[in-house]
C-alpha cells in the first residue's frame, strides 16, 4: 500500500466507527474561524459558539457599518468573559470586490436566454433588465464571450440564488449580457465576479483603510484578512500601512487567495504573508472546478512546509439552511484536515445561517475524527526531509520535541515562548497531542511608560493547529529565573490537569529556554 495522509490500523473494526466520540476540553486541534453577523451576534449565541469550538471571530466589512460590528464585538467580549474562552479578532477587508447594487432590496427575477445590462450608474434601480454595479471600469475590462458570475454573499453555485452571464456586447460604460440560467436575486447586495479578468483597483481600498484606521485601531485587531491578494506587493503595502497605526504593527496579515492572479504569485505572497486563506468560493469560479482540489492540496502543503497557517473556506454551505451537512461536505472537511490545514473558516454558515452553533460543533467533531487517523509519521518525515540539513537551532528543538512526545506517548507538549515562534514551529510538525503555548510577557518601554507584551502573541496562536495559549503572570517576564520558570510550569500543569488533558502518571514534554540553551525535557507525573 502506498503511503498517504490516512492512517488506519489493519484490520479496522467497522463497529468501532460507530462508537460515540468522547467529549474533550479541546474540541479539535484544527481551529475554527466563525464569521459573526445577524444570526450570530447576541451574547448568548456567541457564548455557545465559543463553547462549541470557535477560536477566531471574523468581522466581514463587505456589509454592515462599523457601529453594527462594534456592537457585535462588545457582545463577543462579554461572551469571552462569561465562558472564559479566548478568542481572537479578524478584520476581513472588502478589497476590489464588485457588487450589484439593489437599493430597493426587491427580489430580481432573471430568466434564462434573456438579456440584462450591467451599468455603473448606481442612481438607477435594479430590474430584471438592468443591474447597477459599483465599478465604472467593467466595460474596459471585459470583451465579448467573457463569463460573469453573480451570487449572494458566497458563490454557492446554486441555480436558484446565483446566475451565470455571458458578455455579448459593450456599449459605452454598459455591459450587455446573455443570462445563462434562471435565478432570483433577493437582498440588497450581490457579489459579481468576472472569470480570469484583472480588475484595476487597489487591493487595500480607501474604504478599507478608513475602517482599519478607526475600527481596527480601536479594537487592536489580531488578524487582517487581505481580500483579493494578487501580489506580494499587496501584503507589503498593507504591512507598511499597519506599521503606522500604533499597536497594529503587531497585527498579522493573512493573504486571501481568490483568483488566478493570486494563484500565479502564490509563492511570493506566502513569503511575505503571516498566513494564507484559500477562498475556494471565488477560486471555484476563476479556476476550473476539477482544478480547485489540486491548488488546495499544493497550497496547504506549501504553507505547512513554510510553517505558516493555512485556512480553508467554503466547507458546509448547505448548513446555512440545514441542520446537517451533505455527505460530500462532511468528507471535504475531513480531507481538509488530512491535507494539513490549520483552520477552517465558516462564512455564511455562521453569519446568516440558521444553525451557527450546530455548524461549528459538527465541523469540530469531523475535524477531531479526521485528526485521529492523520498520518503524522509520514507527515513528520516529509517535513524533516523538506527542511534538510543542517537545521536551524530552533527548528531542531521543535522537531525533537514533537518526535519525543510521539515516542513516549506524551499527553501534551508545554512550550515556553515570548514571540510565539517556538510554539508555531512545534505545530509545524503536527504533533498528535495538544500544545500548551505558555506565552511569557516581555517588558517594553517607549521612555514614557512601561508595558508588557504577550497578549497579541497568545491570541494569534488561536488560528494555529494544535496550539492552545495561556498568558503567564507578567511578574515572571521572559528573562525569568529558573525558579520562576518552574512556577510557571506548575501553573501550566495545573491548567492541563483541570482541563482533563493531563492525568496522573501521564508523560509531558516541556520545551523551554534555560539561560542561553533551549531544552526539551520529559516529565513523568505522579498522582
Amino acid at each position: 500500500m502506498l503511503p498517504n495522509h490516512l492512517l488506519l490500523e489493519e484490520p479496522i473494526r467497522m463497529a468501532s466507527i460507530l462508537e460515540p466520540s468522547k467529549p474533550t476540553f479541546f474540541p479539535a486541534l484544527t481551529k475554527i474561524v466563525g464569521t459573526l453577523g445577524p444570526n450570530s451576534r447576541s451574547v448568548e449565541i456567541i457564548s455557545a459558539c465559543l463553547e462549541a469550538g470557535m477560536s477566531v471571530a471574523r468581522f466581514d466589512f463587505s456589509w454592515g457599518d462599523t457601529d453594527f460590528h462594534q456592537e457585535t464585538l462588545e457582545n463577543l467580549r462579554i461572551a469571552i468573559k462569561s465562558t472564559k474562552k479566548l478568542c481572537a479578532v479578524m478584520l476581513d477587508t472588502v478589497g476590489p470586490e464588485l457588487q450589484v447594487v439593489n437599493k430597493t432590496q426587491c427580489p430580481i427575477s432573471l430568466e434564462a436566454e434573456n438579456v440584462v445590462v450591467l451599468t455603473p450608474d448606481q442612481d438607477k434601480d435594479a430590474t430584471p433588465k438592468l443591474l447597477p454595479i459599483n465599478f465604472s471600469g467593467l466595460a474596459k475590462a471585459v470583451q465579448k464571450g467573457d463569463t460573469i458570475f453573480i451570487g449572494q454573499y458566497l458563490f454557492t453555485g446554486s441555480e436558484t440564488t446565483s446566475v451565470w452571464l455571458e458578455v455579448t456586447e459593450v456599449i459605452g460604460e454598459d455591459v450587455v449580457c446573455l443570462i445563462k440560467n434562471s435565478a432570483i436575486l433577493a437582498g440588497s447586495m450581490y457579489t459579481l465576479h468576472v472569470s480570469q479578468i484583472r480588475i484595476d483597483q487597489p487591493t487595500l481600498t480607501d474604504l478599507d483603510k478608513e475602517v482599519i484606521r478607526t475600527w481596527g485601531v480601536r479594537n487592536n485587531i489580531d488578524f487582517l484578512s487581505l481580500s483579493y491578494t494578487r501580489h506580494a506587493e499587496d501584503v507589503l503595502q498593507a504591512r507598511e500601512f499597519l506599521s503606522k497605526l500604533g499597536d497594529l504593527n503587531q497585527t498579522q496579515i493573512f493573504a486571501k487567495i481568490e483568483n488566478v492572479e493570486g494563484l500565479n504569485h502564490f509563492d511570493d505572497i506566502l513569503q511575505e504573508a503571516d498566513g494564507i486563506i484559500l477562498a475556494r468560493g471565488n477560486l471555484g469560479i476563476d479556476v476550473p472546478p476539477e482544478k480547485v482540489f489540486l491548488f488546495q492540496k499544493a497550497a496547504v502543503h506549501k504553507c505547512n512546509m513554510a510553517g505558516k497557517p493555512a485556512v480553508v473556506t467554503r466547507v458546509v454551505d448547505s448548513m446555512t439552511d440545514n441542520l446537517r451537512p451533505t455527505r460530500a461536505e462532511a468528507t471535504d472537511v475531513a480531507n481538509i484536515v488530512l491535507d494539513g490545514s490549520d483552520a477552517i473558516l465558516l462564512g455564511a454558515e455562521t453569519l446568516r445561517g440558521l444553525y451557527p452553533v450546530d455548524t461549528i460543533s459538527i465541523v469540530g467533531k469531523i475535524c477531531a475524527e479526521a485528526e485521529k487517523v492523520f498520518n503524522q509519521d509520514l507527515y513528520f518525515k516529509r517535513a524533516v526531509k523538506y527542511i534538510g540539513e543542517p537545521m536551524t537551532h530552533l527548528e531542531s528543538i521543535a522537531s525533537s520535541a514533537v518526535r519525543a512526545a510521539i515516542k513516549v506517548k506524551a499527553s501534551v507538549i508545554i512550550c515556553f515562548t515570548s514571540s510565539g515562534r517556538a510554539a508555531r514551529l512545534i505545530s509545524k510538525y503536527r504533533p498528535t497531542m495538544p500544545v500548551l503555548s505558555v506565552v511569557i510577557p516581555r517588558v517594553k518601554t517607549n521612555q514614557l511608560r512601561w508595558t508588557f507584551s504577550g497578549a497579541y502573541e497568545a491570541r494569534q496562536s488561536l488560528i494555529v493547529r494544535g496550539l492552545f495559549p495561556m498568558l503567564a503572570d507578567p511578574r515572571h517576564p521572559a528573562e525569568a529565573t529558573g525558579a520562576a520558570n518552574e512556577s510557571i510550569l506548575k501553573v501550566a500543569l495545573d491548567f492541563g490537569k483541570a482541563s482533563g488533558v493531563i492525568k496522573p502518571h501521564d508523560r509531558v514534554v516541556v520545551c523551554q529556554k534555560v539561560a542561553d540553551a533551549s531544552v526539551v525535557k520529559i516529565l513523568e507525573l505522579e498522582e
